[in-house]
């Protein structure tokens, strides 16, 4: 269904005429009943992780909580790691390094200036120096500035160099996505950018048993990594964690649903909304969803996602960044290539729109439970 924001922005207008008009010359106070109008910052529910007994002991983290214990552990077991970035000396705007300057010194946790090109220069530097560079973004919006460091410089070192150097002990972190009240400066998911560039590697979790795991791969993997964090989950989202130090292999993604009509693929927050779309098409329209998390962006699986199209013969993608160019047409291209002849649908894409990310039309933009139903039942009716 087209949204027409011209109309819901008059409606808004008249809306706001209709109460407030009469109320300026009575000089009464409004008596807007604010209940039919309460916005909602989480578009989803949030469904956990159970961890695999192998793991051992665990205990209860959100996302910030697991994110910091993986720093921790990074920081512990590699004594030339150091984590800086702005505002990361007091724990962050997210709390996510809450504590390591007090337990690792200045030295190795501290503050830069407000300057992202500076933060990833720094960052290459250090980690073509031979230590490990762990640098924060405050927000994935103001990452840009940083382009040029991480795509001509970062990803590209070992390359110019003939593998004699390389500055694969870098790693990216960076806050992304929708949060409910971020606008424009403060919303956006870029990965698709950064997937264009060889040498990178990108990764986006859905929880904080993923986080902690992947953070720990990323730290430690040859290449450099951008981690992106999606802000709403930083306290939405808790599970039991396992204590120890683990790593989750990058470039595999998780089927967390298994489906027989339609496969439903997303990363990051989205994978939530569309676990709880698979039990509305179930038990609305008696369809049977398979969901999966892509897990990394750059490198993905092609294979468990050739696999499960081949079977289900349907593909449904949904992701928050703009239609055009993001990741979920590479997605596309490829599945095309690969199960062509196993399609009994055109591959649909539920995104967000080709416009700047909105402030008050944030519900209308982010591909929430009902976009994503309707393409669900577009698709198998096809």
């Amino acid at each position: 269904m087209a949204l027409n924001f011209r109309q819901i922005s008059r409606n808004l207008i008249n809306l706001k005429n209709a109460n407030y008009k009469s109320n300026f010359r009575t000089k009464k106070k409004s008596v807007v009943d604010l209940s039919v109008c309460k916005r909602f910052s989480s578009h989803f529910t949030y469904v956990p992780d159970t961890p695999s007994p192998s793991y051992g002991e665990t205990k209860p983290l959100n996302l910030f909580q697991s994110i910091n214990n993986a720093l921790d552990i990074a920081m512990e077991k590699d004594p030339t790691a150091v984590l800086f970035g702005e505002d990361v000396a007091f724990g962050g705007v997210f709390r996510c390094s809450l504590g390591l300057q007090d337990k690792y010194g200045k030295d190795r946790v501290f503050n830069t200036p407000l300057c992202e090109q500076g933060i990833a220069g720094f960052g290459i530097g250090v980690a073509v120096a031979g230590a490990t560079a762990i640098a924060e973004m405050q927000f994935a919006d103001y990452i840009f500035p940083a382009f040029d460091q991480l795509v001509n410089e970062a990803a590209k070192y070992r390359y110019r160099s003939g593998n004699l150097y390389d500055c694969g002990a870098l790693t990216v972190r960076a806050p992304c996505g929708a949060v409910g009240h971020g606008a424009l400066y403060h919303s956006q998911s870029p990965e698709a950018y950064f997937a264009h560039t060889p040498g990178l590697k990108v990764v986006v979790p859905r929880g904080p048993i993923k986080a902690k795991g992947l953070l720990l791969s990323c730290i430690r993997d040859p290449d450099p990594c951008i981690f992106f964090e999606p802000k709403v989950l930083y306290r939405a989202a808790k599970e039991e964690v396992p204590v120890k130090d683990y790593m989750l292999p990058l470039g595999k993604a998780d089927i967390l649903k298994e489906g027989d009509h339609i496969t439903l693929l997303g990363w990051g927050t989205q994978v939530h909304v569309l676990l709880e779309v698979a039990q509305m098409a179930n038990e609305k329209f008696n369809i049977s969803c398979e969901v999966i998390d892509l897990v990394s962006i750059v490198p993905w699986d092609l294979e468990t996602i050739t696999k499960s199209v081949k079977k289900t013969g349907r593909l449904v993608i949904a992701h928050e960044a703009p239609l055009t160019g993001g990741f979920g047409a590479e997605i596309a291209a490829s599945i095309q290539d690969e199960c062509f002849l196993y399609l009994e649908a055109p591959i649909t894409r539920v995104t967000g729109f080709d416009t700047p990310f909105p402030h008050v039309f944030e519900p209308f933009y982010i591909p929430d439970k009902w976009r994503c139903l309707e393409a669900v039942h577009k698709v198998v009716n096809y």
